[in-house]
């Protein structure tokens, strides 16, 4: 048996069912082995949809995705795709080919030293030289991947040369270790509960590292709310954390401008933060005068940021933790004044759901979306200006039901990403949100979904120009330079592929064409003009409430 070979029987062995890549030169030996394998191989279009499909496997899993790339160009077009696992905390193994190891030390034909590329985008990168290590580097791979504090990516770099040498007789795969959990000190906890107990008005923050755990910890934060009456506040990875309709969900933080969330915040005197990232949001909003008690609850160690000074950090086990800060801490006080500012955000995007003007409101359009999926179905968000309205208008029932890029934040993550999700969740129904911009970067993706029967929907905001980066420049110096672009006819594109297309044509037309999408038995793409002229209208809006709760 060669490398090549065993590199596959381990990752048989460490569960993999799915490969995602493109085969060259310097991975032939592999493909071989992957085809005599019962890992099913998912041949892409371009190698960062196959690192975003990697990417979204492992954040809907917790199992590292893997993905697949020859060298040079291929593997530097796995770059974003692993750079935004690695950012948003996503299990991802990437396997690259390599030139002989003859010819490592010189100047040579597509070399590049991929470990030392991959190095600053990985939680570990191995470059295989002896036959004999290949058991151990795949096993180490998918250990810091899937734990070792946060989960992320890994990479593993196998030369051409040393993937056809034999491999010694008796080297089988090493067996996965399942290590129990850690468990936070109790003394630690107990002090969590007394600063909970006398704070005046405490708020939780819940972050991306809560949405990796396992399902039921969305009963430990529900149950902690409700005993200490605690108002809570998720990131955009956290939506779905809690029940949208749990009178304490106060709703998703993370915009540029700030909303209701940050009024809460400015009034509360302690943060529980509980998974809480600084990658996905600065610490500077949530306690920008560092006149606020922080707890720190979480399963690794909080960074190290000067506006991000906790007070107690109980490291562990967070739904373990939860259970016990649910025991001892003893609150009567309600949150009044969040309960009105939850009142108020509900009026206000209540307001557009009957909304018949066209171009769509981005508002309208997240109605008819939430009206249409069911709670277990899966909205996957490119990034771009319809993120921020899918982070405000877009509510959700369930963890991982909504998946957002906010770490690393790369366009072109929703599609390739839908296919993958799809896969995982075939019953349900999965609707990958973009905008143009972020379509046409990984919209060739269409095709590996039609030939692998995926039959997923794609929704795109049309505006016909990068939309976020028009927003901000509007904000900031009153007009736009340098973000406008044409289309080209997306349902002649999808008609193209195989795939059904759609153009909604006004606003009460929406709903029947995402019935009609997701009955289909082929990927179907639907092209929706909005009307961003809202963006800068919602700038305005929340500077008045914001202005007016100051007053």
């Amino acid at each position: 048996m060669n490398v090549a070979q065993k590199l596959v029987e381990c990752l048989a062995a460490e569960g993999v069912e799915y490969i995602f890549g493109i085969p060259g030169e310097e991975n032939l030996e592999v493909i071989e082995a992957i085809a005599e394998s019962p890992i099913r191989f998912i041949t892409t279009r371009h190698e960062q949809g196959a690192a975003f499909m990697a990417d979204v496997y492992g954040r809907l899993t917790g199992k590292a995705g893997v993905c697949l790339a020859t060298l040079g160009p291929g593997a530097t077009n796995l770059i974003t795709g692993v750079a935004d696992a690695n950012s948003d905390g996503a299990p991802l193994v990437a396997i690259t080919g390599q030139v002989s190891s003859e010819r490592m030390h010189i100047t040579g034909h597509q070399y590049l030293d991929l470990a030392k590329l991959f190095e600053p985008i990985t939680k570990r990168t191995k470059l295989v030289m002896r036959p004999d290590s290949i058991t151990e580097i795949v096993r180490l791979a998918f250990k810091y991947a899937e734990g070792e504090g946060l989960m992320g990516a890994t990479h593993i770099d196998l030369p051409v040369d040393v993937a056809r040498m034999e491999v010694p007789d008796g080297l089988n795969p090493m067996s996965p270790q399942h290590s129990r959990p850690e468990y936070a000190d109790l003394e630690t906890i107990a002090q969590a509960a007394k600063l909970l107990a006398r704070a005046k008005f405490p708020v939780m923050l819940v972050g991306a590292d809560a949405s990796r755990t396992r399902p039921d910890f969305t009963n430990e934060i529900m149950d902690l709310a409700h005993t200490a009456h605690l108002p809570v506040v998720n990131t955009m990875m956290a939506k779905g954390i809690i029940r949208s309709d749990d009178p304490y969900a106060m709703g998703t933080i993370g915009i540029p401008q700030k909303d209701y969330q940050d009024l809460l915040l400015a009034q509360a005197d302690l943060l529980l933060c509980v998974g809480y990232d600084i990658v996905e949001l600065a610490p500077s909003r949530l306690d920008p005068l560092l006149d606020k008690t922080i707890i720190h609850v979480s399963t690794a160690a909080a960074h190290v940021n000067r506006s991000y000074p906790p007070a107690l950090e109980v490291v562990g086990d967070m739904a373990e933790t939860l259970r016990h800060l649910s025991q001892l801490t003893a609150r009567i006080q309600e949150p009044d004044h969040a309960f009105a500012l939850r009142d108020e955000m509900l009026l206000e995007h209540s307001a557009y759901e009957t909304d018949g003007a066209y171009p769509m409101k981005p508002q309208r359009i997240l109605s008819d979306i939430r009206k249409t999926m069911g709670k277990g179905d899966v909205l996957l968000s490119d990034v771009g200006a319809h993120k921020m309205w899918i982070a405000r208008h877009y509510f959700c029932d369930e963890p991982n039901t909504c998946i957002i890029s906010n770490g690393f934040a790369s366009m072109g993550i929703a599609l390739p990403g839908a296919l993958a999700a799809k896969l995982l969740r075939n019953e349900n129904r999965v609707l990958a949100v973009t905008g143009d911009g972020g379509f046409m970067m990984n919209c060739q993706e269409l095709e590996t979904a039609r030939r692998e029967h995926l039959p997923f929907v794609t929704l795109i905001f049309n505006d016909s120009a990068y939309g976020l980066i028009q927003w901000k420049q509007n904000d900031r110096f009153g007009h736009a330079n340098m973000t406008a672009f044409t289309n080209p006819n997306y349902v002649k594109m999808a008609q193209s592929m195989g795939c059904k297309g759609y153009r909604v044509q006004s606003a009460d037309d929406l709903r029947t064409i995402l019935d009609d999408a997701f009955r289909q038995d082929v990927p179907a793409v639907i092209d929706c003009p909005v009307d961003y002229g809202e963006n800068v209208l919602l700038t305005q809006r929340l500077k008045a409430i914001i202005d007016g709760h100051s007053a």
